[in-house]
């Protein structure tokens, strides 16, 4: 990931506790950005991507949005849940690798070092693009559901961010689902590139 991140990766590993290749992400940034109003106004889909690095704290802060934990308790998150059911997951993958990101201890953990971000380039825009966020859960009603939530706080935090970012389902589905090797009863929802436009 050290292209992707950048020189800050090598500090943030976890130590031989755990498996090295793990991040612990710097705690998000919650306040301040753009007001909401103006962040509703601005947010729509970017279709151009560079290869500009996203850096650790930026990663963190795009994840919260979509995911994270937002009360003291640990208990509920920054998307509304259905009866608080959480059968979302979100994973990354960069250039070098794929990423689950476990929001309880704001941890990325290591999936596999191989990239799937080639089952997502099947559009010219996407040939530059260093970030997918991909959405799974189970096939229960909610989860699709809650994927839409997680995409469109992300595409919030792009807009006051001032970052491209785009929902997408044409990529190579089944080919990401088997890389992914989810558990029994879940599914890839949907994905969602982010990023610079330079």
């Amino acid at each position: 990931m050290k292209n992707f991140l950048g020189k800050t990766m090598a500090a943030l590993l976890i130590g031989s506790a755990a498996n090295a290749a793990d991040i612990q992400l710097p705690a998000p940034q919650n306040e301040g950005g753009m007001p909401l109003m103006q962040a509703l106004n601005e947010r729509k889909s970017i279709r151009q991507f560079g290869q500009r690095p996203i850096d650790m704290q930026t990663l963190s802060n795009i994840l919260w949005a979509a995911y994270g934990v937002n009360r003291p308790d640990g208990g509920y998150r920054t998307i509304p849940t259905a009866k608080n059911e959480r059968d979302l997951t979100v994973y990354i993958t960069t250039p070098e690798g794929v990423w689950r990101y476990e929001a309880e201890t704001n941890l990325l953990r290591e999936i596999s070092q191989t990239s799937l971000l080639d089952m997502f380039k099947l559009q010219d825009y996407m040939q530059d693009a260093q970030l997918v966020l991909i959405y799974t859960g189970s096939t229960a009603d909610y989860a699709a559901m809650h994927a839409g939530s997680a995409y469109q706080n992300v595409g919030l935090y792009a807009a006051s961010a001032g970052m491209s970012n785009v929902v997408r389902g044409y990529f190579q589905r089944e080919e990401v689902q088997n890389a992914l090797n989810l558990p029994y009863g879940q599914r890839v929802i949907i994905s969602q590139v982010i990023g610079w436009a330079d």
